[in-house]
């Protein structure tokens, strides 16, 4: 038989491979009690490099990946935890609520559910507290509230926290994650810009710090407002910042972008930006500053 001792060694294999048994099939049916009992929320993955994290893990490294560095969205009270010094945190207008100035459409049922999700009344936690023993205002926004946008409720916790701050003569942190302003609340959102923005002079011209964090994201009229008014300008790294998003701008322009456009490090390179502090590092960073600030005014006092 002149059969090709190549071709026979293939046919083997493939008979091999083809009678190998299928899968086992396993039976659907199994009582609920005896389904075995798998936790949820024990792995996270991270959508950047696709690392799977055990979430423990990943609350420890101040929600970044330890893979590939990146930033998973933090939410306001646990940045509060993350910032302030330990039982120091007095909370400003927690109840405040949105009166739903334009009537819009399934607004307010929108509303509710997200205020059950989140556990906040509105997209921003403000209040004061102390960082490395020195006292602060401090708001941050919520990102996973109506996707961190500006409406009348956040316009207003701003301003009264800046008016308390200039009655105590504080200084002001604010971290802001923002969509833009709130389209249910039209015209309302949009007036918010200038509300904060003339809170934030005034807390100026009464010599007094401010501090903005910039956070992924930061866009639309919060940029264009309190975002960028800051006296000292922070950023996490990898933030995209801008007032209109990078596709809506490529399509406007009919240009392509340069690498990592409205991104923080672009920022920074270009000005906008005083410095990248990495999540870690935030605390001591904000310590540094407002301790600096403090003896600065000692002395100016005592000059006086």
């Amino acid at each position: 038989m002149n059969l090709n001792p190549f071709r026979a060694k293939k046919y083997a294999i493939s008979k091999i491979y083809r009678t190998r048994p299928q899968e086992i099939e396993r039976p659907r049916d199994i009582p609920e009690g005896e389904r075995p009992n798998v936790p949820q929320g024990i792995m996270t993955k991270c959508p950047q490099c696709g690392y799977m994290i055990y979430t423990k893990n990943l609350t420890k490294n101040n929600k970044q990946c330890q893979e590939c560095g990146y930033y998973f969205k933090i939410s306001a009270y646990d940045r509060v935890t993350m910032i302030i010094d330990d039982g120091t945190f007095e909370e400003y207008d927690k109840d405040l609520i949105t009166e739903d100035p334009l009537g819009f459409p399934e607004y307010d049922s929108k509303l509710k559910r997200t205020q059950i999700k989140t556990g906040l009344a509105d997209g921003i936690v403000t209040g004061k507290g102390k960082i490395h023993g020195i006292e602060v205002m401090l708001g941050v926004m919520e990102p996973a509230f109506f996707m961190g946008s500006m409406g009348t409720v956040i316009g207003e916790k701003l301003t009264r926290l800046f008016e308390q701050a200039i009655a105590e003569r504080l200084p002001v942190i604010v971290f802001t994650a923002s969509g833009g302003a709130r389209m249910q609340e039209g015209i309302f959102s949009l007036m918010q810009m200038a509300k904060v923005s003339a809170a934030v002079a005034k807390h100026s011209e009464a010599g007094l710090l401010y501090i903005t964090v910039l956070t992924d994201p930061t866009t639309g009229g919060v940029t264009a407002s309190f975002a960028m008014l800051g006296d000292i300008i922070l950023a996490e790294p990898g933030a995209l910042i801008g007032f209109a998003g990078p596709r809506v701008i490529q399509q406007t322009i009919g240009q392509k972008l340069p690498e990592g456009f409205q991104r923080s490090e672009f920022l920074l390179e270009h000005g906008f930006v005083d410095r990248i502090v990495p999540r870690e590092q935030l605390k001591q960073t904000l310590g540094t500053i407002l301790k600096l600030h403090d003896n600065l005014g000692t002395e100016a006092k005592g000059l006086n």
